[in-house]
């Protein structure tokens, strides 16, 4: 099984766009989530930097600029959704990546407490 470390850009870059209120509150993750098609017309555009930073985890062992490197992927590669946040918690809890789980559940409280879910 693949371990992870927690991606502290993207932990900030995920902090910094709830705080500008870059989110979506309601959405489904299987519809919005980045396909790989979207993902490489993203990088394209954009450098593997700013790819990371829609990451909460990086796996351990895997080449820089892959990706393979980057996982749990808490966006749209536009906006933070409360669905993909979820998702991140749920996916790292269910394969013990405690550290990525409790820094997507941080996240997740830290988006309810700017949008006023309580």
């Amino acid at each position: 099984m693949a371990t992870y470390a927690v991606n502290p850009d993207a932990v900030a870059h995920c902090r910094a766009l709830i705080d500008k209120r870059q989110y979506v509150l309601d959405s489904d993750w299987g519809d919005v989530q980045p396909d790989a098609e979207a993902q490489n017309a993203y990088l394209e555009r954009h450098s593997w930097d700013e790819y990371a930073a829609w990451h909460l985890g990086l796996t351990e062992g895997a080449n820089d600029e892959t990706k393979a490197r980057h996982a749990f992927v808490y966006g749209d590669l536009r906006r933070v959704h409360r669905s993909g946040l979820i998702a991140c918690v749920y996916r790292a809890a269910e394969w013990r990546h405690k550290k990525v789980e409790l820094a997507a559940h941080d996240l997740l409280q830290h988006l309810d407490r700017t949008a006023g879910i309580e």
